[in-house]
């Protein structure tokens, strides 16, 4: 009967601990709620619809495995605490414009056109609540700089 038991623990922690995991081995793109979000440049309002990524997992995943994305959306990164983030294009096959965001909203800096499953780490310059990954190309389009305003519910300036 113990031997039972530590069975049933062992099949539960492999559950538990590599289930998660799952969609990564399968090279799955995951799917979040999805919430609105604004850009302001130059009095111009841009919106989108981002995926929330919240949870270890969830930014550790990111848009990885997605072969496209719709011009207005997005997934916005979710720090645990204001940090300095590193991100690289591992599993990621579109080509896109990382915005590092501030606490208030604000962009602090913005790495534009990344290269697809490229190893080299994309840097914020300074610590950061939030990232932005949008369509490579966006941000030159709407002229997005740093300064410019993000709104969101995340951020101290939800509407």
């Amino acid at each position: 009967m113990k031997l039972y038991r530590q069975f049933v623990l062992l099949a539960l922690l492999v559950v538990v601990v590599f289930i998660p995991f799952d969609a990564v081995a399968r090279g799955q793109a995951q799917n979040l709620p999805v919430s609105p979000l604004k850009v302001d440049v130059d009095s111009i309002c841009y919106k989108f619809e981002v995926e929330l990524a919240v949870s270890p997992s969830e930014r550790n995943i990111g848009l990885m495995y997605r072969h496209q994305m719709a011009d207005d959306h997005g997934m916005l990164f979710l720090n645990p605490e204001v940090q300095y983030n590193s991100f690289w294009m591992k599993n990621t096959y579109i080509s896109l414009d990382i915005i590092f965001i501030r606490a208030d909203g604000t962009i602090a800096n913005i790495v534009a056109n990344t290269i697809p499953l490229n190893l080299d780490p994309v840097l914020s310059t300074e610590p950061v609540l939030a990232v932005l990954e949008l369509n490579a190309g966006q941000a030159a389009r709407m002229g997005l700089k740093a300064g410019d305003q993000i709104t969101h519910e995340i951020f101290e300036n939800k509407p």
